[in-house]
């Protein structure tokens, strides 16, 4: 029997978490080093960012009430956009939210500075002969560090009600700062307020960004919300404004009392701002002054130890969920057996905490934990649009984001914008995480998993459905189809029967005409209208036998015969004079040394101006069953589906598709090879079968199941040279290992798509 947790959050209260977790460091730290990037227009940096959090709050909003887990945005990233950016959305978390933590920790120590400058530290190092200087705030840092460590490792946790007395706390101490300082704000303060220009002010804004880091935090506890599908977006986009709007009317008030410069070198804005209102005020003897200042400084601690805590709590979760999804190391899912708490995942944070803070800057701090909190809201929208285009019956969230999917596609775009105007070592970062991630997942993770993402299942399925229509426009076009059919001298009558007899077909049924036609080559030092001019008996035998041949064909023929230096060049030449739309011919199975030193027939599917077929085992007989089998991917090309409907539909035969996939591949893709399988059915003119082969040696397999089969068609690529010469092509292999006619097809389509085409197929269905 599963428990469910008691639905006893209201509104407030989900206002209240996400306050919380956003109420900190981007008014108490933040200010100060946004002002040197952007001047007076820091404000507006403040605005801008709440405006780009709002697509990924909404997408949260929705992705919550349709899984209310633990987990949040991991969870969704990881079930929608599949494992592998799962990981980097868990690691880029699991660092942002370090990265906050730090912040918080080493940001929050000036504000002690402030009233008790903070001695240097020593620390001494066996090995080194000398103690080791550490700044006061940096060494005040790691030691609060280390008190916070040692409070989640026993399992100390913050209770929600203390959360809601904090927030209700600050907001009175911040609005009796605004009340009592707005008054004396300075108009000449704002003077040149957009000289550092749009640059400035978008560099302030990656800055700010993790001021609003929070807003997504209450999703994790989204099970527990009563009517989710109003309180958690209203909670959401509400706490948003409201924290935006203080943002925004502090931000505006520090600008106007403190001037730009001394501000831009502040590091405890609140308390400057405080100490130079307030600072000498007495009333009845009592330092007023004083006790604002202290205040200030008070509540600038318990805001930002408190989101230092919960950066450590929240943050160590992220490793143990990797671990528990077979994502990350085993070790990381250690419980402690007394204290219940997750020690690894706790203590390596810890220890990633304290290296920060004694080794980095508070700007270089925030920066770094900005890129990789927008890269997450990158990959939640992605992740919501992939739920929704791929139409699953469970999904079904009690909100729905309006405005979808310009939203989230707007959350996208200016995602991937202000990553690109964050400084270099920003942009490295989280290029560099992505790329971590991914690798971490091919080279530990991929082996462990067996699940797949929401967006690869729609991204096969888009793919098939694109698939259909092209083969659909394909199959209904009615132009006329001109076939170019090149021998040589060496070309037997029988092999050339079976070539005009595969052509037929397709010439048939939309009109056209078939061009034979021979290509001599004579050697360069032969001049090419001396051997044209000599009339063989050869010559005279291969007119006669090929006018026989076609004799009783349905379609127009014509019979030529070219001289020239170059066979390859001139078959291609004369396919680009005449209009060819299709060139088949003749091709013998060649040895991978053959392939390293260059083949005439890879020459010919690289520069003909149309689609090439090449031509194995050819031979004439009864054609019963006409079998089309796909490379990695299951969708055949249109030209394929036209060329054995045709040929079929002439023959009196059936078409067979075929498609090999792994013992243990996901049920959602031959899900989807099914759906293909059935649509080219509603497609084809002639009886079409499905064959789905299940093994793990592909080419046995097919071998096997082609027994029956009088007819093989193939895809083939360009031959690589050098890469071909280790690795054989598959269809190379699978001709080999059958003996029927095989007729090995590359289209314009596969050209155009060469480069990317491979990339796809290994990503959607490996």
């Amino acid at each position: 029997m599963t428990k469910d947790l008691e639905r006893d959050l209201g509104l407030f209260a989900v206002i209240a978490i996400s306050m919380g977790a956003m109420i900190g460091s981007g008014i108490f730290i933040l200010p100060g080093i946004a002002m040197a990037e952007a001047g007076p227009a820091v404000i507006l940096a403040f605005v801008i960012a709440a405006i780009l959090v709002v697509p990924a709050a909404l997408s949260i909003a929705e992705l919550g009430t349709a899984m209310p887990e633990a987990g949040g945005d991991y969870v969704f990233i990881e079930r929608g956009l599949g494992p592998s950016f799962g990981t980097i959305a868990g690691l880029g978390t699991w660092l942002m939210l370090m990265l906050k933590g730090s912040l918080a920790l080493y940001g929050g120590m000036f504000y002690i500075n402030f009233i008790y400058e903070l001695p240097t530290w020593s620390l001494a190092i066996p090995g080194l002969g000398a103690a080791v200087p550490i700044p006061g705030v940096r060494a005040l840092g790691i030691t609060f560090a280390i008190v916070l460590i040692t409070v989640n490792l026993i399992g100390v946790k913050q209770t929600g009600g203390l959360q809601l007395i904090m927030v209700v706390v600050m907001l009175v101490i911040l609005s009796g700062f605004v009340a009592g300082s707005i008054v004396q704000v300075e108009g000449a303060n704002f003077d040149g307020f957009f000289d550092e220009g749009i640059d400035g002010i978008l560099t302030a804004t990656a800055l700010v960004l993790v001021s609003y880091a929070g807003v997504t935090k209450v999703a994790a506890v989204a099970e527990e919300i009563e009517n989710p599908g109003r309180n958690l977006p209203l909670g959401l986009l509400a706490s948003l404004i409201v924290t935006a709007f203080l943002y925004a009317l502090l931000v505006f008030v520090l600008v106007g009392v403190i001037e730009g410069d001394q501000l831009a070198d502040s590091e405890e804005p609140m308390a400057l701002a405080t100490d130079l209102l307030f600072g000498g005020v007495t009333l009845g003897g009592l330092p007023v002054g004083f006790l604002a200042v202290a205040t200030i400084i008070l509540a600038a601690l318990l805001a930002l130890v408190s989101t230092a805590n919960a950066g450590i709590l929240t943050a160590s979760r992220y490793p143990l969920a990797l671990s528990r999804d077979d994502l990350f190391l085993d070790r990381f899912e250690y419980i402690h057996p007394r204290f219940n708490t997750p020690f690894v995942a706790i203590l390596t944070t810890g220890a990633i905490i304290i290296f920060i803070v004694a080794t980095q800057n508070v700007d270089e701090i925030a920066k770094m934990a900005g890129a990789f909190q927008i890269l997450v809201y990158i990959l939640v929208c992605g992740a919501l649009i992939a739920f929704r285009e791929r139409d699953l019956e469970w999904y079904d969230p009690e909100f729905l984001t309006p405005g979808y999917p310009w939203v989230q596609l707007f959350g996208i775009v200016s995602g991937i914008f202000i990553i690109t105007q964050m400084e270099t070592q920003e942009i490295v970062g989280s290029i560099g995480l992505v790329i971590l991630g991914f690798v971490w997942f091919k080279l530990y993770a991929q082996e462990r998993v067996e699940r797949e993402g929401v967006a690869k299942g729609l991204a096969r399925r888009e793919t098939g459905r694109q698939f259909v229509r092209d083969t659909e426009e394909q199959l209904e076009r009615e132009d006329r189809y001109e076939v170019l059919i090149p021998i040589r001298r060496d070309v037997t009558r029988e092999q050339e029967d079976a070539l005009i007899q595969m052509a037929a077909p397709i010439v048939r049924r939309r009109g056209g005409r078939i061009r034979v036609v021979r290509f001599d080559e004579v050697p360069d030092q032969v001049p090419l209208d001396t051997a044209a001019a000599e009339l063989s008996e050869d010559d005279v035998e291969f007119e006669e036998r090929t006018d026989e041949l076609v004799r009783y064909l349905e379609v127009p023929v014509e019979v030529g015969e070219i001289v020239s230096h170059d066979t390859r060049h001139a078959v291609v030449n004369f396919a680009d004079r005449t209009g060819a739309d299709l060139v088949l011919a003749r091709q013998q199975a060649t040895s991978r040394l053959g392939t390293l030193f260059g083949r005439d027939t890879d020459w010919i599917m690289e520069h003909a101006p149309c689609d090439v077929v090449f031509v194995q085992h050819e031979q004439r007989g009864t054609v019963d069953e006409i079998a089309v089998v796909t490379d990695r991917s299951p969708f055949n090309d249109p030209l394929k589906v036209e060329l054995a409907d045709a040929m079929a539909d002439t023959l009196g035969a059936s078409v067979r598709f075929l498609f090999a996939i792994g013992e243990d591949a996901p049920e959602e893709l031959l899900e989807t090879v099914e759906e293909y399988h059935d649509d080219l059915d509603d497609l084809c003119t002639v009886p079409v079968e499905s064959t789905i082969v299940r093994t793990n040696d592909e080419i046995e397999g097919l071998s096997r199941e082609l027994e029956s089969a009088d007819l093989v068609m193939l895809s083939t690529v360009t031959h690589r040279r050098l890469p071909d010469l280790f690795v054989e092509q598959r269809s190379d292999r699978l001709a080999a290992a059958i003996e029927q006619p095989v007729l090995l097809v590359h289209s314009k389509r596969t050209r155009r798509g060469s480069f990317l085409r491979p990339i796809l197929d290994r990503v959607l269905f490996d």
